[in-house]
Parts: structure tokens; C-alpha cells; sequence
């Protein structure tokens, strides 16, 4: 029978899962949010209910299960969304493709064939069209360092040395050393937030095709391959038997319910689904949900307070956010990089998708990661077929 309360030990595995998972890249989410016309108060709501959305996925999914089930907002898809144009009709045409892909997410949990077309992707044209999303915001810190020396460098420097210490921590202490510049750079401007907690903002959906296949559809497809299986694939190494297909539709319903507040996409974890899982959360593998459910509880106190943070970040030069995301993404983009071309006979395929992604093209309302991942699904399949 399990415990009444959760053990200590899980208490503080889940705080330090929920510092990693949030402070590591909601500068990611802002951004994408950003970029697809949503207003700072939308910002704000989106972020909040992003939190909170992945805090009760995990605590009602670890509880249920009594297995440690991670969940985390999709930073794989808030970076395709930052790379993404803005929709035509605006943040509300982004809010709809949102539904559209977490409604994909429920499908492939309950209509096998999709999912296992989802897990049919190469995994070196997916890795490859994310590298392709990332590259251009990790080109942002280099940037910044020229235009904004004494602001980009010193979090710059505080990110790689803090990486060499502990990489869970690095980004976190970049964040804590732009919010010092952000005070510093303020002179007479007072940068305290006007408000702490702040109410969730609706967004009445609208829907178009071009959004609904330019981003919902990658949304959905960067989402499920890297984040949605291989979460499933960490908790299956480390001795569970999650069942995949009950969990992708959980944490697309999570998405459908927190979409029109302006949250992008709940899915499964990978890095802290490894935190959660190992003998350094708690010794017993049947005590260690706990890790999971309390890091849902940290999450969701991060997401009451997260129109503080943004108002905070409102103050900071948007090129200086633009670093704060590219070096969070940065370890990101070199395991997609070496995922990407891993397999020899697969390179071509797999760099043809990555340039066509990271030119950032946009041909009859679909953008480069759709074009990127077609062409080189197509230069995929020939090659095999002549080989």
C-alpha cells in the first residue's frame, strides 16, 4: 500500500525537477507565444496555464498509476513556434491549431494506426527538422553578444560556467544573471511587477487550414518525436510499463482543456522523466511517483505566479530574451544534430531537412518545417527504395 505522505527525499527530487523543467525554458515559451501574435497579458496566461495544465497532468497521472510520470510543456514545439509566422488572423488562429494538435494527441492514444505512423518517422528527419527549428535561435546569443555586450555576455559567461559545474543548473543561473542585468540596465525604471497572480485570459479559437497545417500538424509531429515517445521509451529503461497509448491521450486532453488560455501543448518528459525515475529519487521504485506528483505541485505554484515573471521579462531588451532562449536550446540542438546524422545511409535525407527547416521558407501558407520534413521524407524513401 502506498504511503499516506510522500517521503522527503521526493519532495526535493520534485522541487529540483520543477525548477530544471520550468526555469530552464519558459524564456522558450514567452517566445513562441510571442511570435504567434499573442499580447503580453495572453503571454502571461499562456504560460500560467501551461504550468499548471502540466503540474495536474503529472499529479493526477502519477497518482493514478503509481508510476513516476513526468509531464512537460513541449519546448521542442514553443521553438518551432518562435521560428513560425505569425498566422494571418492572429493569436486566435494560433490558439486553434494548438486544439488541432492536441487533438492529434488524443487520436494517436486511441487509434493505434496514427500513433504508430507518429513512431514511424524517422527519427533522423524528426531530430533533423528540430535542429533545423533551433539553429536560428541558437544563432540569437552570438548575436546579442555583439549588439549587447554588456548585457548578453555576462549571462552568456554565467551559462557556461554554471554548465561545467552542474548542466541541470546552467540555464537557471543564466536566467538569475539576466534578471540582474534586466535591475542593472533599468536605471530610474522600476522593473517590480504590478502584479503577482493575474487571472487565466480565454482566446476564442479561429481555424484555418494553412494554420492548421503549418503548425498544428508540426506541433503534433515534433512533439510526439521527441517528446511524447521518447518519454515513454526512459520510464520502459528504467523498469516501468507505462500504457502509451491511455498517457499520449491524457496529455493531449491536457492540451485541448489549457489551448484556449494560450498554452501550446502538454506532453510527456523526457530528461525529468529520468530525474523522476532513477535511484537518486527515491531508493524504492514503488515510492518514487512521488517525485513526479510533487514536482506537478511545484509546477503549478510556478504557474500562479507566472504573470510576475513575464511582467518581469517585459522589462528585458527582446534581443536579450532572444540569448536567454538560444543558449537554453543549445544542448538541445546538438543532440538533434548528432540524432540527426547518425545513421550514415540516412545523412542526405536527414541534412536535407535540417537546411529546408532552418531556411525559414514559407510557400502557399505552409511553413519550412512542413516543406523541410516532405522533402526529406521523399529523399528518405528513394533511397531506400534504390538501395
Amino acid at each position: 500500500m502506498a504511503r499516506a505522505l510522500p517521503p522527503i527525499q521526493t519532495v526535493s527530487t520534485g522541487l529540483v525537477v520543477a525548477i530544471v523543467g520550468f526555469f530552464s525554458s519558459f524564456p522558450i515559451v514567452l517566445q513562441g507565444l510571442a511570435a504567434m501574435g499573442a499580447s503580453a497579458q495572453e503571454s502571461a496566461s499562456g504560460l500560467m496555464m501551461a504550468a499548471i495544465a502540466m503540474g495536474l497532468t503529472a499529479i493526477g497521472l502519477s497518482l493514478w498509476y503509481r508510476q513516476p510520470i513526468s509531464v512537460a510543456w513541449s519546448t521542442p514545439g514553443v521553438a518551432l513556434l518562435a521560428v513560425s509566422a505569425t498566422p494571418a488572423a492572429g493569436f486566435s488562429d494560433a490558439v486553434g491549431a494548438f486544439l488541432c494538435a492536441g487533438a492529434l494527441t488524443v487520436l494517436a492514444g486511441l487509434w493505434r494506426p496514427l500513433g504508430r505512423l507518429a513512431a514511424a518517422i524517422p527519427t533522423t528527419l524528426a531530430q533533423a527538422m528540430l535542429g533545423g527549428v533551433l539553429l536560428p535561435l541558437c544563432i540569437l546569443p552570438f548575436k546579442a553578444a555583439v549588439e549587447l555586450p554588456w548585457q548578453a555576455l555576462p549571462v552568456i559567461l554565467t551559462w557556461f560556467i554554471a554548465g561545467r559545474l552542474n548542466r541541470l543548473f546552467a540555464v537557471p543561473a543564466a536566467v538569475v544573471a539576466a534578471a540582474i542585468v534586466v535591475v542593472l540596465n533599468a536605471g530610474d525604471a522600476s522593473v517590480t511587477p504590478t502584479h503577482l497572480v493575474a487571472a487565466p485570459v480565454w482566446t476564442m479559437p479561429s481555424f484555418s487550414l494553412a494554420s492548421a497545417v503549418g503548425i498544428g500538424l508540426p506541433l503534433f509531429i515534433v512533439t510526439m518525436a521527441t517528446q511524447n515517445i521518447p518519454g515513454i521509451a526512459v520510464m520502459r529503461s528504467f523498469g516501468y510499463t507505462p500504457a502509451s497509448g491511455r498517457l499520449f491521450s491524457s496529455v493531449g486532453a491536457a492540451s485541448i482543456l489549457s489551448a484556449p488560455f494560450g498554452a501550446p501543448a502538454t506532453c510527456l518528459a523526457a530528461i525529468t522523466a529520468a530525474m523522476c525515475s532513477n535511484e537518486d529519487s527515491h531508493p524504492n521504485p514503488a515510492q518514487r511517483y512521488w517525485s513526479a506528483v510533487m514536482a506537478g505541485v511545484f509546477y503549478c505554484l510556478f504557474g500562479i505566479f507566472a504573470v510576475a515573471i513575464t511582467g518581469f521579462a517585459v522589462h528585458a531588451d527582446p534581443l536579450l530574451m532572444g540569448a536567454l532562449t538560444g543558449i537554453a536550446l543549445i544542448g538541445v540542438l546538438a543532440n538533434a544534430t548528432h540524432a540527426a546524422l547518425d545513421v550514415p545511409a540516412e545523412r542526405e535525407a536527414a541534412i536535407l531537412t535540417f537546411a529546408i527547416t532552418a531556411s525559414g521558407i514559407s510557400v502557399f501558407g505552409l511553413g519550412a518545417a512542413v516543406w523541410g520534413l516532405l522533402a526529406g521524407g521523399i529523399a528518405y524513401l528513394v533511397t531506400n527504395r534504390i538501395r
